[in-house]
C-alpha cells in the first residue's frame, strides 16, 4: 500500500480536527499554531467538536504546555460554543531582515 501524500492545510486561523486521527493532534496543533504565527495570525479557532469532551481536554492540555499560547477559551454561540476553542497566540519573533 502506498503511503498517502500529506495534504496541505490552509493557514487561515481555523483548524478543524474532525479530519484527523487523535494520534495526529499532538504534533498537528503546535505545528499549525507556529505556522499561524509566521503568517501573523494570532487569533486561531480550533474546532474539536462537542462529543464526550475527550478531544477538547487533549487540546486544552496541549495548549497549556505551549509557550506561544497567550490564552484560550471555549467559543461563544457564534464561533462553535463548547465544540471549539479560541486561542490567542503571542507574536513570534520577526526575522532579522524585517527588523
Amino acid at each position: 500500500m502506498d503511503e498517502l501524500e500529506p495534504i496541505p492545510l490552509p493557514i487561515d486561523g481555523v483548524l478543524d480536527l474532525h479530519a484527523f486521527r487523535p494520534g495526529e493532534v499532538k504534533t498537528l496543533i503546535p505545528d499549525y499554531l507556529e505556522e499561524c504565527r509566521k503568517h501573523g495570525i494570532l487569533h486561531v479557532r480550533i474546532v474539536h467538536g462537542k462529543g464526550t469532551g475527550a478531544l477538547r481536554r487533549t487540546v486544552h492540555a496541549l495548549l497549556d504546555r505551549l509557550e506561544m499560547v497567550a490564552g484560550y477559551r471555549l467559543g461563544d454561540e457564534a464561533s462553535g460554543s463548547w465544540g471549539a476553542t479560541l486561542v490567542v497566540l503571542r507574536a513570534g519573533e520577526r526575522p532579522a531582515s524585517a527588523q
